[in-house]
């Protein structure tokens, strides 16, 4: 029999565990899948948007794949700590594929970032999504009549979408109360969506753009001079030389510029072609605003500066510049990509392939893809793995790793735990006049999985 860890369990994870159970060319696979949280799925459970019930309903699948019998979900366990070092971990398992994602977002690496009131739009999603380790009193949205989101990728269109929405429409989902009373106690009344790029260079999906022009009481706004900056804004030859996607998405924004806001109580403005060189500093240490310079088209693809700059006030800023692998202790990293080198997913130290160690998802690619992209890169990975079988099957193990893991001192959340804390969400909501609501803190988390056990 082939024991194999897995070290994460979103979807790059849960899509390796399944390629591994379910091919035929290496049979009596067994896997583990280990997660620091007590709670499996990962991105989707605490990535996705709260609103998003479609994307979050892949949940399913992924259950479906935890719940065969040649897979044990084991939460709660920290991979890399004194408890349990990588090489430990190698020790216990014929092969390890570490599928730990990209947890770090970029810095905009300007002056004034450090500023209160500026904040990741993986903390803020963190936190909207009930994240154990979100921070919550960092957002004073009641303090925030402006705010600005910088990015033009999904992430960035999700955060701007959260901050416009009402009660009305989030109270269905399964975002945590603290989270929902403070969004339902919003001061914020415009939030201003700014791209150093243009609207041609977007990396945002039509689908998720068009919301921004759905939301009851909330106007989408472009200004229209900005849109014309875009050569393929105006010359019907450039556009028709661009993705069908990018040309969707310059039509949605054509329909919205110049659009009359009206009564609406909030307005989202999509503003291009503005680079952030600086955050403003207010009363307090708090940011008061950004300042942009204007941009324009070099004509090789990118931008350039045009000396022009214009102040945009705020109280709070989101960046939303793409994400960062970290490392992990024991691993090797390359700094440049942050990614742990690898050959077909398997783990190169100094070079050479390291018997037993893989890699998949973004800290094997970096954040790239949707979560599509995930089931063909834990493939090849999983492929690699089975190629390598008989000569990792050689090496006995010491018994039952759930042992070894217990004996130093870990407290592994199995499945029945998980359950456990389903049912204690579901518990939750009825008991606030709602649907499951996430228990957002650790605490709550482990006393629920506890419980169940």
């Amino acid at each position: 029999m082939l024991r194999v860890a897995v070290v994460g369990s979103g979807p790059s994870g849960v899509y390796a565990a399944q390629t591994l159970v379910q091919q035929r060319e290496v049979p009596g696979v067994r896997v583990d899948v280990l997660d620091r949280l007590p709670a499996p799925y990962g991105l989707v459970r605490y990535g996705v948007a709260p609103d998003h019930e479609k994307i979050k309903s892949l949940q399913g699948s992924l259950r479906t794949v935890l719940e065969d019998e040649r897979i044990r979900f084991l939460g709660n366990v920290q991979v890399g700590g004194e408890q349990l070092s990588t090489a430990r971990l190698l020790e216990l398992y014929h092969a390890v594929v570490y599928c730990v994602g990209a947890a770090r977002d970029r810095l905009l690496g300007i002056p004034g970032e450090e500023l209160a009131g500026v904040h990741s739009a993986t903390a803020f999603v963190a936190w909207y999504s009930g994240h154990p380790d979100a921070v919550a009193e960092a957002f004073d949205l009641p303090g925030v009549g402006s705010a600005i989101v910088v990015g033009a990728g999904n992430v960035a269109v999700d955060v701007t979408r959260m901050l416009a929405r009402g009660e009305p429409e989030l109270s269905p989902t399964d975002m945590p109360q603290p989270a929902l009373g403070a969004l339902a106690d919003s001061g914020v009344e415009s939030v201003s969506m700014v791209a150093r790029r243009g609207p041609s260079q977007g990396k945002f999906t039509t689908k998720e753009l068009r919301e921004l022009g759905t939301l009851p009481g909330v106007a989408a706004v472009v200004d229209p001079a900005e849109l014309a900056l875009d050569p393929a804004y105006a010359d019907e030859g450039v556009a028709a030389a661009l993705p069908a996607a990018a040309r969707r998405n310059l039509e949605v924004l054509r329909g919205w510029a110049g659009q009359d806001p009206g009564d609406a109580r909030r307005r989202i403005g999509l503003r291009f072609y503005l680079r952030p060189v600086e955050v403003l500093a207010g009363p307090g240490g708090r940011v008061a605003g950004m300042r942009f310079e204007r941009t324009a088209p070099d004509g090789r693809g990118g931008v350039t500066g045009t000396g022009a700059y214009e102040d945009v006030e705020a109280q709070l800023v989101l960046r939303s510049v793409g994400y960062q692998g970290v490392p992990l202790p024991g691993l090797p990293f390359d700094p440049v990509k942050a990614t742990v080198p690898h050959a077909a997913g398997r783990v190169l130290r100094e070079g050479r392939a390291s018997v037993g160690e893989y890699v998949a998802g973004w800290i094997k690619r970096g954040p790239t893809g949707v979560i599509g992209t995930n089931r063909p890169c834990a493939k090849e990975t999983a492929s690699s793995l089975l190629q390598d079988a008989p000569v990792l099957a050689r090496r006995e193990l010491p018994g039952d790793p759930l042992d070894a893991l217990r004996a130093a001192g870990l407290h592994p959340v199995e499945w029945p735990g998980w359950l456990a804390i389903e049912t204690a969400e579901a518990d939750l909501g009825r008991s606030l006049g709602r649907r499951s609501v996430k228990i957002p803190d650790w605490p709550g988390l482990l006393a629920a999985a506890n419980a169940g056990a």
